[in-house]
């Protein structure tokens, strides 16, 4: 069976001094190094949003950062201004390896968000992903990254709605924790079939 790594936007902005900073975001980093040479493959997800971007509490007036609102894929979380396109916000953490098979970028359409690796949040334009791990016949993934109760979720949820044998290594993820978020995406990733390797 074929192995991947899949790293979850381990990007400055999700990092402790960034624009939407997960705690202890950094703090993953040597763990998430170490793990590389154990897989076949290496794939690393970067959020690279457009200025302006649909998510950006900023595009809304009135509205503020972590306020809701409905688009046409359905409800969606306003963000603070993050991962804008070339910024040293959406750089990769200095210090993570970057030797990478494969990165994927994604919330680059202006009017969609995406937090899974498989999909946009509309949960059917695909990011090429998929289509490439079949072609390496990759099967087996193991995600980490940031944050847990977001976009390696979401991703992790697809990977085994796609059939692919799925775990999150939560010693190598950090969560945002918002309202309870972490508490049910894990729920959400258990029912999905995902496994865990626990804190």
């Amino acid at each position: 069976m074929t192995k991947a790594l899949i790293v979850i936007d381990v990007q400055n902005d999700f990092c402790p001094g960034g624009a939407l900073a997960v705690p202890g975001g950094d703090e993953i980093v040597p763990s998430i190094n170490d793990m590389m040479g154990d897989f076949d493959a290496v794939i690393l997800t970067q959020d690279w949003h457009p200025q302006g971007h649909s998510s950006f509490a900023s595009s809304h007036a009135g509205k503020a950062p972590f306020d809701t609102t409905v688009m046409p894929y359905g409800a969606q979380v306003l963000w603070p201004d993050h991962c804008v396109q070339g910024t040293e916000g959406a750089a990769f953490h200095s210090k993570l390896r970057t030797d990478a098979d494969m990165i994927i970028r994604k919330g680059y359409r202006s009017q969609i968000d995406s937090y899974s690796a498989f999909f946009e949040n509309d949960q059917t334009t695909p990011t090429g992903l998929q289509g490439y791990l079949n072609e390496r016949g990759i099967n087996d993934l193991t995600l980490v990254g940031l944050a847990t109760d977001f976009c390696v979720a979401f991703s992790a949820i697809d990977a085994a709605r796609l059939g692919f044998k799925v775990q999150v290594d939560l010693t190598s993820c950090r969560a945002i924790d918002m309202d309870g978020s972490l508490d049910t995406a894990l729920g959400n990733m258990k029912n999905a079939g995902v496994t865990f390797n626990q804190l």
